[in-house]
């Protein structure tokens, strides 16, 4: 995949159709089965963040273009006009490619980026178990975070996919506050990074490094 930075808000890359069937997507799911289209996106714009640190915070603004022998994606950070009605580009039209958009994949990829998300919202309430999935570009990123205290307690779980390292966490509703949640997101975050790879995929496609209490374990081979 060839990626191109922009500018700080936005992100141009490349990916063929030969790199889409190399990751295990066939080329015409993408257009027409808007899971695939979605895991395929977010797989990509991980990669993007690992290349150029390209954080993903808020609303996006994205343009796809088909092109012969692949498809070419313009990601761009969004932001509230200063009256807080309006989203605005923070770039210069003048400095943007004026790329046909799509009309499939463009319908398949809004849904995920609708800016209120209320049933997502609703479904993150009934849920007992919140899970995260972290990724960490490097295996010393994990171990210096399970130096840190306050962690033993997480159900945990270490895989290795594609030369990056995740971190698969829950918090049972019954053992973790709120306040705690947001505490410990914040230590994990100080290490790792967010990412949209779907824990699914890293069952099927990655390796199990460290099947339950990864800190712990993780000390007592690197203390």
């Amino acid at each position: 995949m060839e990626i191109e930075r922009i500018n700080e808000n936005t992100v141009k890359f490349y990916i063929s159709y030969g790199d889409i069937e190399e990751r295990g997507f066939d080329r015409e799911e993408i257009w027409y089965n808007r899971e695939r289209s979605e895991e395929l996106f977010w797989e990509m714009m991980d990669e993007v963040h690992g290349e150029e640190e390209f954080v993903v915070e808020g609303p996006l603004w994205i343009q796809v273009q088909a092109l012969d022998k692949g498809i070419e994606v313009l990601v761009t950070k969004a932001h509230l006009s200063k009256d807080g009605q309006k989203f605005e580009l923070p770039i210069p039209n003048d400095k943007i490619k004026d790329i046909p958009v799509d009309g499939k994949i463009e319908d398949l990829l809004n849904q995920h980026f609708n800016l209120e998300n209320s049933d997502e919202e609703d479904s993150l309430e009934e849920d007992e178990t919140l899970e995260f999935l972290l990724a960490f570009n490097e295996f010393e990123d994990v171990i210096s975070l399970s130096n840190r205290l306050g962690l033993d307690d997480l159900v945990t779980i270490l895989y290795n996919f594609e030369g990056r390292y995740y971190l698969f966490t829950e918090f049972p509703e019954d053992l973790f506050e709120e306040d705690e949640i947001d505490d410990i997101l914040s230590i994990l975050l100080e290490f790792g990074h967010e990412t949209q790879v779907t824990i699914h995929r890293i069952h099927e496609y990655g390796k199990e490094i460290i099947s339950a209490n990864v800190f712990f374990e993780l000390r007592k081979y690197f203390s």
